[in-house]
């Protein structure tokens, strides 16, 4: 059972890259999606099939993907199928020897009613179905601290629902400042938890030597300088929700230790002579792709699926743009502006200009925009947020924002370049690059060549 997949796309070479790299932006997410049906048709495990009803269909060698395959040449988390209205793209997720789509090596790549993605030494077929399913949208446009009408929100609200009224390890992802703490703080808030304490604790921003403490706390006289029993984060948020922010920076020896007190539900102080137990709703937050750690074994594989029992990925502003006026009133109250302030920006031309811009530092950024509008009591540029470069968050390692940095100005580099030049050998000429190394810039942004 085949379909049509997006538009065009030939099957050579130079087709397989403009359909891998027309992915310029998210795209809403549909209201429904068509199901997709996958078969292993080579490899250890040919005859293995699985149909997908949802957005998202994730493969690999690791029991938690929906297409598990016992073949050593693929990855635990090797690559997974985005479904949307725009058709369905195939992600390699950081697999270590590659996702091939008919016959093209790919990041990422559009398919179609027969194609053929080879991972390893296992080859599976992808096929469109007849039917459509809808999605669970909430009612409400509201959640917690968070708000949103677009049918993105509206599907992570529902997610977010049902977290909250369950006791699950939560795992919410997602782009810097796409909201991961607020909707962490909306689970807490929404859950039976709510007159408990919600404690925060950033692993990022807390000395590798130090993080123990701050987890486990310690015993009087457990180390120099430990002149006090002390309480680690796990014991202060008893009765609550603890969150743990970044914890893709959590160093690989504390892994197993976080582990432990998952599956037991109990803490060591550093020094105690035995467990405390705990009573704790744990929530962590990433802007790292974990499958992707834990493929090369940066981030241990059991943690990740005990973190990840209900896992949310948290939508960039650009792909929910309908969003941003309503995120935008909102934003200018909490930050002291009156009605007239909301009121300017209410306006069709400057709700306009809202909504077209990057925001590549999403709902964060927007709020840096609108402070600044508030500090000068005027609406300012929005290029005036890009006049001396790059957003700075100084809320993430110093690496982490420089590459960051990096790539975004890659990103806008290339696409200035592509604007200004008919094609990529003009392009390539003009910026003193290799066209072959063009071409993998592309490829790496995901820009199209065209």
């Amino acid at each position: 059972m085949s379909g049509p997949g997006p538009r065009g796309g030939p099957d050579d070479h130079a087709g397989a890259v403009a359909r891998t790299t027309r992915i310029k932006e998210e795209a809403p997410r549909p209201a429904s999606v068509r199901d997709v049906e996958l078969e292993v048709i080579e490899g250890p495990a040919t005859g293995r099939s699985h149909r997908s009803r949802g957005t998202t269909c994730t493969i690999g060698s690791a029991a938690l993907c929906d297409l598990a395959i016992d073949d050593p040449t693929v990855s635990r988390f090797h690559c997974e199928i985005l479904i949307g209205d725009d058709g369905a793209r195939l992600r390699d997720t950081g697999s270590l020897n590659g996702t091939i789509l008919d016959g093209v090596q790919i990041v990422e790549a559009y398919l179609r009613g027969g194609s053929v993605l080879r991972i390893g030494r296992t080859s599976i077929r992808f096929d469109f179905g007849v039917e459509r399913h809808p999605l669970q949208l909430s009612e409400a446009r509201r959640f917690g601290v968070l708000t949103g009408e677009s049918v993105a929100m509206r599907r992570i609200f529902s997610m977010l629902e049902r977290a909250a009224a369950s006791e699950a390890t939560v795992l919410i992802e997602g782009e810097t400042g796409t909201g991961k703490t607020a909707a962490a703080r909306s689970i807490h808030l929404e859950s039976a938890r709510r007159d408990g304490p919600f404690v925060v604790l950033d692993c990022g921003a807390v000395p590798a030597a130090l993080i123990e403490d701050e987890l486990f706390g310690h015993e009087k006289g457990a180390f120099t300088g430990a002149d006090t029993r002390r309480a680690g984060v796990f014991e202060e948020a008893s009765g609550g929700t603890l969150f743990l922010d970044e914890i893709g920076e959590l160093p690989p020896e504390l892994q197993p230790k976080l582990l432990g007190v998952l599956e037991s539900r109990q803490v060591r102080r550093i020094g105690a002579p035995r467990a405390t137990p705990v009573d704790v709703r744990l929530i962590a937050a990433t802007n790292r792709d974990l499958r992707q750690e834990a493929n090369i074994g940066a981030f241990r594989p059991d943690l990740y699926y005990r973190l990840a029992v209900v896992r949310i990925e948290m939508p960039p502003l650009r792909s929910r743009p309908e969003d941003i006026p309503s995120i935008a009133a909102k934003l200018l109250r909490d930050l002291g502006g009156d009605d007239a302030a909301v009121a300017r920006f209410a306006r069709p031309e400057l709700a306009d200009s809202l909504r077209r811009a990057a925001w590549r530092g999403n709902v964060r950024e927007l709020k840096n925009y609108l402070e600044r509008c508030l500090v000068f009591e005027q609406v300012l540029p929005i290029e005036e947020m890009y006049a001396g470069g790059a957003v700075i968050d100084a809320s993430v390692p110093f690496a982490d924002a420089k590459r960051r940095a990096a790539d975004r100005f890659e990103r806008d580099y290339l696409m200035d370049l592509l604007r200004r030049h008919d094609g990529v050998t003009a392009a390539a000429a003009a910026a003193g690059l290799d066209r072959t190394h063009l071409y993998r810039l592309l490829r790496k942004h995901r820009i199209s060549p065209r």
